[in-house]
This record gives C-alpha cells, sequence and structure tokens, in this order.
C-alpha cells in the first residue's frame, strides 16, 4: 500500500467525516465487547493463551526443523512445495504457475500475506484478471481500495456505500443498501466466478508440520469453494504459520475466532492435506523479512501472530483512525511492528502511533508484548535517526524540563499564565493538540503549590 503521507496526516482525513468515526469506533467496540463476552464463559482461557503462545515459542526456536519438517510431510502427500525469500519471488511463482497452466484467470480468497506482497496489482500488470471472493475484499476490490482491517476488510464503509459500488459495477438498482439482498446480489455474482476459473489461491491460518495439511478458517465458505472447483490451489504462507502437531490445532482454533470475531469457532475450519486425482496443490513459504525478524530479539515474538484482529478492535488510536491511515497491509498495533521490520524509513511514523496503553497486549490470544515492541521500536528509529527532527528536539526539551526541578516548575507558571492571558498562543493551528481538543482551563496554582500549602493539614 503505497502513500506519501504518514499516520498522522491519513488519520487526519479520516477525521474529517466525524460520523463516521464515531460509527467505526463504536463497531470495533461492540466486537471487542463479543470477544469479552465470549472468553469470559471459559475458565481455562488464559491457560489456553499460555499454551499457544509457548508452542508458538518452540516453533519460532526451531523454525526450520519444522519447515523441513513441513516440506518432507508435504511432498509425500503430492502437494508442491515452492520457497520464495520476498514478495517478488512470491509473485513471481505464482505467474509462473498460471502461465505454465495458460491460465489468465484466478479467484482468490482472504490472503493478508498476498497484500503484503502486492499480488493483485501484479498480476493485473502482465494480464492476469483476480477477483477477490471474500466478500468485504471484493467490496474493496470494486472501490479500488486495499484491506482497512485483517478480518473486516471493509469495516470502514458504509452500507448505502456499498450499495452504491454494487448498482456501479453489479448492476443492482440505486440507492438500495438492504444487506441481505446485496449479500445474495454477491452470491450470485461469485458463483459464475467460482464455476469458471480454473486456478484458486488461498491464504492459510495454520501449518502442521507433523502431517504437511494447512487449514484455512473462514465464515463464508468462499476459500473452499474456488480451492474445490479449481484444477489448481496455490496456497500462500507466511514461514512462521506452523505448528508442530494436530493435536495443538484445537488451542489456537479455540483462540482464533474469539477474539477476532466473538464466535467459539469458524463456520469453517478446511484441512486440505493432499490434491484429489486430476488436480494440483501448491504451497509457496514465504519469507519476506520473517528470518530478520526472527532475528530481532526484542521483536521475535511478533511472530507468534495468528491474524486475529483483536489489537485492532480494542486500540483507541486505530478505531478512530481507521486502517488506511497505517499506509501498510496489516495495519493496527501489530502491523505497526511488522512494517518497520520491512522498511524502517518508510514506516517509522507507525510505532509512534498508538497510546501505549497496553490493552492490544491485554487481548492478544499469543500473548505478544505488543505495547512493550511498540515502545522498543521507537527507541530503535530514534537512535537509527528516522525520527522527525522536531520530535526529537521535543522529546529533548521535555526530558531536559522534567529532570529539572527548577525548569519544571519554572515552565508551569508559564504555562498557566499562557493560557490564561495569552491563549491564543497555544489555542491555534500550530498546535496539533489544539485541533481536536480545547485546551483546559488554568487552575489558580499546581499540585506542588497546592500540596506545599496543605502537607500538614
Amino acid at each position: 500500500m503505497e502513500s506519501n503521507k504518514d499516520h498522522a496526516a491519513l488519520a487526519e482525513v479520516f477525521n474529517k467525516d466525524e460520523d463516521r468515526v464515531d460509527w467505526h469506533d463504536e463497531t470495533l467496540w461492540w466486537i471487542r465487547q463479543k470477544r469479552d463476552k465470549n472468553v469470559h464463559q471459559l475458565p481455562e482461557w488464559e491457560l489456553l493463551r499460555e499454551t499457544a503462545s509457548n508452542i508458538k515459542h518452540n516453533v519460532l526456536s526451531n523454525l526450520s526443523t519444522y519447515l523441513e519438517q513441513f516440506e518432507k510431510s508435504a511432498l509425500a502427500n503430492g502437494v508442491k512445495v515452492h520457497w520464495a525469500a520476498d514478495a517478488k519471488e512470491h509473485n513471481e511463482i505464482i505467474l509462473g504457475l498460471l502461465k505454465q497452466h495458460q491460465i489468465d484467470r484466478m479467484v482468490k480468497s482472504k490472503s493478508m500475506l498476498t497484500e503484503e506482497c502486492g499480488l493483485n496489482d501484479y498480476l493485473a500488470t502482465h494480464g492476469i484478471d483476480v477477483i477477490d471472493s471474500d466478500l468485504g475484499e471484493r467490496i474493496v476490490q470494486l472501490a479500488g481500495e486495499h484491506p482497512s482491517h485483517i478480518v473486516l476488510p471493509c469495516i470502514h464503509k458504509k452500507k448505502g456505500e456499498i450499495g452504491d459500488l454494487f448498482h456501479k459495477y453489479l448492476g443492482t438498482p440505486s440507492n438500495v443498501d438492504d444487506p441481505q439482498f446485496l449479500t445474495e446480489t454477491a452470491r450470485h455474482h461469485l458463483r459464475e466466478i467460482f464455476l469458471t476459473r480454473k486456478a484458486a489461491l488461498t491464504g492459510v491460518n495454520f501449518a502442521i508440520a507433523e502431517t504437511g495439511e494447512f487449514v484455512i478458517c473462514t465464515n463464508e465458505g468462499n476459500a473452499d469453494m474456488g480451492a474445490n472447483l479449481a484444477e489448481i490451489h496455490i496456497a500462500s504462507m507466511g514461514i512462521e504459520k506452523l505448528i508442530p502437531k494436530r493435536e495443538h490445532l484445537g488451542v489456537f482454533l479455540r483462540l482464533l475466532t474469539r477474539s477476532a470475531t466473538g464466535q467459539p469457532i469458524t463456520t469453517y475450519s478446511s484441512h486440505y492435506r493432499k490434491p484429489r486425482e486430476g488436480k494440483e496443490i501448491h504451497i509457496v513459504l514465504v519469507d519476506n523479512g520473517r528470518s530478520t525478524q526472527l532475528g530481532r530479539e526484542d521483536f521475535r515474538n511478533s511472530l507468534k501472530c495468528i491474524r486475529c484482529g483483536a489489537c485492532m478492535n480494542t486500540c483507541p488510536v486505530y478505531r478512530r483512525s481507521g486502517g488506511h491511515s497505517y499506509h501498510t497491509a496489516v495495519a493496527g498495533p501489530i502491523g505497526s511492528i511488522l512494517a518497520p521490520n520491512l522498511d524502517m524509513k518508510k514506516y517509522a511514523d507507525l510505532p509512534f502511533a498508538s497510546t501505549l496503553c497496553g490493552s492490544c497486549s491485554n487481548v492478544c490470544p499469543v500473548k505478544i508484548d505488543i505495547h512493550q515492541q511498540l515502545y522498543k521500536w521507537r527507541q530503535v528509529l530514534v537512535k537509527a535517526g528516522y525520527a522527525p527532527a522536531g520530535k526529537k528536539i521535543a522529546m529533548q526539551v521535555m526530558a531536559a524540563t522534567l529532570s529539572s526541578p527548577t525548569l519544571y516548575h519554572a515552565a508551569g507558571k508559564m504555562g498557566r499564565a499562557t493560557i490564561k492571558f495569552a491563549p491564543f498562543a497555544v489555542n491555534n493551528k500550530l498546535n496539533p493538540w489544539y485541533k481536536q481538543r480545547d485546551m483546559p482551563t488554568p487552575p489558580k496554582e499546581s499540585f506542588g503549590e497546592w500540596y506545599a500549602k496543605n502537607r500538614g493539614k
């Protein structure tokens, strides 16, 4: 996802529509509440989280071994395995497979990895027509946008806007925004796609080293429709998606959807192990910076992520700034950890798009220390020289002020006097804080002054 603006500037664009911001905020918090209600019904919830985190820790500590075991098992099952060092290789492998089979039209289910790799745009430049079959992804595809959320790709769209898109591209009557009607329209539209596409691409939620199989979780069944009707099934998988044994899968399936949408389990959890007669299954194992992240001791735990989106649903910044403000495939708190690993300069703004409140870490089903990693990224980026000069100077001034009682008390008196006698000095467009807030009424005295006066009473 390309953008010349940083998170603050893109969030300002989203914030111009106050009604949309409020609705976006409330909707995501409602999903967070569904999550809370569901997980509180499980006395063993924290044990599940701890178990999943430990399983993933074991995988990351032995990743090369598990990858080799998975490849060996998959090959024995008749699955063809490809290795991609980066996004470029991933895209070239998939284009090569399509050309080899003389296919110029493909159906795709939700895959944030392909968004990360820019696959759709790449294939379009080579004459390959790709249709996204997840309803939310199809909506943003028609709108010429990228997903704004990893589980709810079009959460930023209102039903009236979706009705307008369907009227323009799918021929529905104008001014129709009934969700049931629009969903039925999408079903008829996609049914023809499923029946005519010879190639289908899916993502991978979990891959099992022991058996060489992989699991796809959906609520719409679109991945199954594409994969089972197509002649060639291509699965794009980040190398971190492995778990050691099939018996571990139950732990993650119980965590994933409860964290994502507050459901006990996804409607479809489909296992793919070997191709049917006359069909092909190809799996592309993608690194694309994951080995680098694995080598970063402070950040390797981010590779435990199972892409549930819980951190986005709870994050006060994400809820009120929108997913597109992050200008990267995976938005929100987890995306702000993953993106700088790929390009520190381009994504240097994202770790600062956080209050560090810790809510993301509290809801993470695999116990990633998200807010702590955001703080650590800030330190890395500042030391590497990627922080804006203005912010660095402001922090240095603040550090000097807070470390000196004399300066601190003098600054407090000056601030109170300024707000009282010259409010225009702070209540202006040059002050980012004032853009969305009113400055408070100045107190008559500081807490320190009040305490000194009253401590003996």
